[in-house]
């Protein structure tokens, strides 16, 4: 019998809001992190006004509500969000310009609202229960069309000064080389992300060149089809091309975490995104690369580097618990952080 029909309520119950740049996705989240009910729609065409997207947020709390008693909302969005938890400054995939979501979906809903940035929203959701349970200080890189990540210091998510710490994907990592979407030249995310896996397949196969003849009759000779999933997919079956641009990516990968082990000296990096689903493939060569540059190699102890287990949930499990953690603390019988206290080298 489902819990709700036998008026023994779980405590602390909150709305995780994950919007992407296809998809609005919601969960009620239990404080263990279990996902009691989810609603999932299409994301709102980027041009139409912010007000759109906050009807198709309320309408799927609305519907939640319903079912489940619940005490806030967290929403993680894909963008730059303020200091304060509060606004969007900038979403590259909607028509957010330093808009005050926060305050506006409080008015609206008549519950507690929290803003958060969906890397730093999933990245909380893997250190609280999943791959960094138990980890206080963890750097999580997500692998996707680009690279974003989080930072976790001292079992409390690091924003930075104006909340927007952690784009790791615009470092310079190549002077001088392939030229971003940021307008830099060099960035990590033009070696080591799954754009840059499609666009090295591409060039192989657009140059007719022998190791690349699977990829092109996969696609039909039309370079242009070629996807990274098709990459994955062929390089988990042996394709000995596509293998080796997992590799490239992965070495890559390896090079940027020792020069974020330089700068924040985890314990463990969790790898995330698409692209991390392609597993050793990817991340045996991240170790080893890593291993190689990384700074004092041989005398320091090394981070572990580990893939996410939360999958796509992660930002919507990260964003209902940091709205948790804004509850006063009577509402919900529990502060954050709960993680362990570091321990001394």
């Amino acid at each position: 019998m489902a819990w709700h029909s036998t008026g023994r309520h779980p405590r602390g119950l909150t709305i995780g809001i994950d919007i992407g740049g296809t998809k609005v996705a919601a969960g009620v989240v239990t404080p263990a992190g279990r996902v009691l009910a989810r609603r999932r729609t299409e994301t709102p065409d980027r041009s139409k006004s912010p007000t759109v997207v906050e009807d198709t947020i309320v309408g799927l709390v609305t519907a939640l509500r319903a079912e489940y008693p619940v005490t806030a909302v967290g929403v993680a969005a894909a963008g730059f969000v303020d200091e304060h938890r509060a606004s969007v400054l900038f979403a590259p995939h909607l028509a957010w310009r330093r808009e005050p979501l926060r305050d506006a979906l409080k008015a609206r809903l008549g519950l507690p609202v929290v803003v958060e940035n969906d890397a730093n929203a999933s990245a909380w959701a893997e250190v609280c229960v999943g791959a960094g349970r138990g980890s206080a200080n963890v750097v999580v890189v997500n692998l996707g069309t680009g690279i974003g990540g989080a930072i976790v210091l001292d079992g409390r998510l690091h924003r930075g000064r104006y909340g927007i710490a952690g784009e790791f994907g615009h470092m310079t990592i190549v002077p001088g080389g392939h030229r971003c979407e940021c307008g830099n030249r060099g960035c990590w995310e033009q070696y080591a992300s799954g754009n840059a896996v499609t666009r090295d397949a591409r060039e192989l196969a657009a140059a007719d060149s022998p190791v690349a003849r699977t990829l092109l009759q996969a696609v039909g000779g039309d370079p242009a089809l070629i996807t990274g999933p098709l990459v994955s997919g062929l390089a988990a079956g042996g394709d000995r091309a596509c293998v080796e641009l997992l590799e490239d990516a992965g070495t890559w990968l390896g090079v940027g975490l020792a020069n974020l082990a330089a700068a924040f000296d985890p314990e463990l990096f969790i790898i995330g995104g698409g692209v991390s689903e392609c597993g050793d493939l990817l991340l045996g060569p991240a170790r080893t690369a890593f291993r190689r540059n990384l700074t004092g190699r041989g005398y320091r102890p090394e981070a572990r580097i580990a893939a996410a287990r939360l999958g796509n949930e992660a930002g919507m499990i990260g964003a209902a618990d940091l709205a948790r953690d804004a509850l006063p603390r009577g509402r919900t019988g529990r502060r954050q952080p709960r993680l362990p206290t570091p321990r001394p080298r």
